[in-house]
Order: structure tokens, then sequence, then C-alpha cells
């Protein structure tokens, strides 16, 4: 078998991993964009992001992509007037998370094609190695 198809495999099996947990983390921040703070004051949801990094994996020489960090970004909150609210301060005003829901669709949406790609380098590589089994069949 050669040893490239293999390493093709572990670059994208390693994206697998750190693609899916920007997904995860791009659904927390959605499930959170309407999360305010419970008391007077008090911060909402904080977006999170993801950092990559590239490691290079000394056992098969191979650089590879993984999550370097999530990390949230606590500022940039707005404000809404809602004197009702419980989180409301002495003026009305509630904290509201610093999440656009456009960013973060437009986000999931290259992480997606990016999984999307790695899949499909996966198959083809099991594809090539499937072809080159049958080659030496006699």
């Amino acid at each position: 078998m050669s040893d490239p198809l293999f390493s093709a495999m572990a670059i994208s099996s390693a994206g697998l991993n750190a693609q899916s947990v920007r997904m995860r983390v791009i659904s927390e921040n959605i499930a959170n964009a309407g999360t305010t703070g419970t008391r007077p004051g008090e911060d909402p949801y904080a977006r999170k992001s993801v950092s990559f990094a590239q490691v290079m994996d000394h056992q098969k020489g191979l650089p590879l992509v993984e999550v370097a960090k999530v990390s949230a970004k606590a500022d940039d909150f707005s404000v809404r007037y809602d004197p009702n609210h419980p989180a409301a301060d002495q003026n009305g005003m509630v904290k509201t998370p610093n999440v656009d829901l456009l960013v973060e669709v437009a986000d999931m949406r290259e992480a997606v094609r990016s999984y999307q790609a790695n899949v499909q380098a996966i198959k083809q590589a099991r594809n090539l190695i499937s072809m080159t089994v049958d080659m030496l069949r006699p």
C-alpha cells in the first residue's frame, strides 16, 4: 500500500476533528444568541471563536491541524432598553450577547464545506487503496 494515501487520510482526519470542534462552537454561539445575564449588570453570553494551529506528528512525520484554543470575546456587548428584564441595570438597560447570526451562519457554512472537503479526500484515498488492492489480486 502507498504510504502517501495513509498520510492523506491522517491529515484529513485531523481536519475533520478540527472542523467538528469549530461547528460545535458555532452551534453553541447560535444557541446562546439571545442569552442575557440573570442579575442586574451581569454580562450576557460571550461569543466564542476557535483558533487553529499546525502541529507536527513526529511519529508519522506529518503536519496536522488541531484546535489551539477556544476563546470567548467578552466585550462589544450591545444594550437594549428593557426595564422589566431581570438583568436590567438602574437605567433599564440590558446587555445583549455579541453574537451576530449572519456571521455565525457564514462561519458554519465555511466549516461544513471544509468538513465535506476532508471527507471527500478520505473517500478518494480509500478508493485508491481499494483499486491498488484489486490490481494486486491474481
